[in-house]
């Protein structure tokens, strides 16, 4: 009695978890960013204060691009979408492996954070690419 009273009346199915419209590698991009502008600010300031608070949010802007990335990767991406860019795989781990603390997470170097703009422009010319598909 109770599996009927609880079982779903209808079936639904979507491409993601949500309808399409909510995912956007700009949301990664714009935290990478901030990454490269930190760090830009990073170069150009002495006081102690200021650069701890500075590295403590750049660490987290990394953290925020790793999440953004694994959240095209898991819940966007599906199956065919790996099929027709077989690099997608390669290019969300290099991306995140790029925020995370071998590289802007545990980096000032400037040159690190381009990369990671690059990759996540990859990324970003494929999600385009799927959503006028």
């Amino acid at each position: 009695m109770f599996a009927r009273l609880f079982a779903p009346t209808v079936e639904v199915s979507a491409h993601c978890d949500l309808p399409c419209g909510v995912y956007d590698p700009a949301q990664a991009r714009i935290e990478a960013e901030s990454i490269k502008a930190i760090i830009g600010k990073l170069a150009d300031n002495d006081d102690p204060d200021f650069r701890t608070r500075a590295v403590i949010i750049k660490e987290q802007r990394s953290e925020l691009v790793k999440h953004h990335l694994w959240v095209l990767w898991t819940d966007y991406f599906k199956p065919p979408h790996f099929e027709k860019y077989p690099q997608l795989h390669t290019l969300v781990n290099e991306a995140t492996k790029l925020a995370g603390a071998t590289g802007t997470k545990g980096s000032m170097d400037a040159d690190v954070a381009d990369q990671l703009l690059a990759k996540i422009d990859e990324i970003a010319e494929i999600f385009w690419a799927t959503k006028k598909a």
